[in-house]
């Protein structure tokens, strides 16, 4: 009686484009007792990079070792960057707040609720505990690092230690009104998502709804990217708009973007946490 196939697994690689990538990725995950279930490809005919996600399932006998093992020649071989993990285990996310709540609660309730597959490392921000009591925050870890002009680079190192010892795989900010420094934007590249309250590139800087509405725009937006040490400028993962019009008042922008910077931050997270967005020099791939 043939094993039963038991294990789901995510393979990701980018690598110069040249013929043979796609049949010896699957003739590797053949042999080693994979069966794909769906595979997406992409190829940067300006860039000459060759993208794919895999995902594949595993019989019993066939061990993360294995696997490791037999992508890692096809590796060599095509001078792959690539990632693998079991779907069974989930993203620890850290998340990063200040005083607008309104993306923290959204990514709660998604997660209690189980749509939003992670665990939540824990929280950090630069407001006490009791900014939030509202919030159940009942099991999470909470970490208040109050930032100055003095303590920012005291406080971005203890954020660091945060990160590394909760074993994180992401940090996401959730509306954390600090610039982080281009040291630690360096640390966590590819591995720190930032919502920016405006479809990017656009209006910058402060009070970005009031000046947007100062131009008379139809449309506003939100932008969710990679942070970089280039503010605001880092690979963009997912976007999102909605029309406005004359008689909206500034009011009526923060409210209605409130709602597009909760959907378009979840969804960025989404895509991560199912090893779909792949960078792309200063761009990414989204699968």
């Amino acid at each position: 009686m043939p094993d039963t196939l038991h294990s789901s697994h995510v393979l990701t690689l980018n690598c110069a484009n040249r013929p043979g990538i796609v049949a010896a990725v699957a003739g590797a995950l053949f042999e080693a007792g994979g069966d794909i279930r769906e595979a997406q490809q992409f190829d940067d005919t300006a860039t000459n990079r060759f993208f794919m996600r895999v995902v594949f399932d595993t019989v019993p006998a066939t061990t993360e070792a294995a696997l490791r093992e037999t992508i890692s020649a096809v590796a060599r071989r095509f001078d792959m960057a690539w990632t693998l993990r079991d779907r069974a285990v989930k993203r620890r996310v850290m998340l990063l707040v200040s005083k607008f709540d309104h993306c923290l609660v959204d990514l709660l309730y998604r997660w209690r609720i189980g749509e939003m597959g992670m665990e939540i490392a824990g929280i950090i921000s630069n407001h006490p505990r009791e900014t939030y009591a509202h919030l159940d925050l009942e099991g999470i870890p909470f970490h208040h690092l109050p930032v100055t002009r003095q303590t920012k680079m005291e406080q971005e190192a203890e954020m660091w230690r945060l990160f590394q010892a909760s074993g994180a795989d992401l940090m996401v900010l959730a509306r954390y009104m600090q610039v982080l420094s281009d040291g630690l934007a360096a640390k966590v590249s590819g591995r720190c998502i930032n919502i920016h309250h405006s479809f990017l590139p656009g209006f910058k800087g402060a009070r970005p709804y009031h000046q947007a509405h100062l131009r008379g725009v139809k449309l506003i937006g939100a932008t969710a990217h990679f942070v970089t040490a280039d503010l605001d400028e880092g690979p963009i993962i997912e976007q999102d708009v909605e029309r406005i019009t004359h008689a909206d008042t500034p009011d009526d922008l923060i409210r209605k973007g409130r709602d597009i910077e909760r959907r378009v931050l979840a969804r960025a997270i989404g895509l991560f946490l199912d090893d779909r967005v792949i960078l792309n020099g200063n761009k990414t791939v989204v699968f």
